[in-house]
């Protein structure tokens, strides 16, 4: 198993690999938290987009409520959970998104834009490991 000082969740869908790892504290965005909680996650920190998070990580709300993407300055990094999918750099399936439209998902990420972002590290499909604000752009 291996052990790390903080993980932090997208969305409660990728809660089941925090039981891969022993870490010292699980943190999750408010409308994640309770849905990790009954699958037997142990959040310990509940935050809001916006808050400040460990290593100066910043979390951006998404048009799908219980997601964020979080940008990882220290490594140039934007890392999602399902509302980008990789190989090529595409947004999720509309029918992923509930109420709310690939419009709405693309407004809710342009903020992301306004970051020097290198990379993109998906969760499904190959990541974009150059030029990750272009790729961004090219989605958005």
């Amino acid at each position: 198993m291996r052990r790390a000082e903080h993980v932090l969740v997208t969305v409660y869908w990728h809660g089941r690999t925090t039981r891969d790892v022993d870490a010292e504290r699980v943190w999750a965005p408010s409308r994640s938290a309770q849905p990790l909680r009954n699958r037997g996650i142990g959040v310990t920190d509940v935050f809001r987009a916006g808050d400040e998070l460990p290593g100066g990580i910043r979390a951006f709300q998404t048009a799908r409520k219980a997601e964020v993407v979080y940008w990882l300055p220290e490594q140039g990094a934007v890392a999602v959970g399902d509302v980008l999918l990789g190989s090529p750099l595409r947004l999720c399936p509309a029918s992923w998104l509930g109420k709310q439209t690939h419009d709405d998902l693309r407004a809710s990420l342009r903020p992301v834009l306004e970051l020097p972002v290198e990379r993109v590290l998906v969760s499904h499909g190959e990541p974009v490991l150059r030029d990750g604000h272009a790729a961004l752009a090219a989605v958005l």
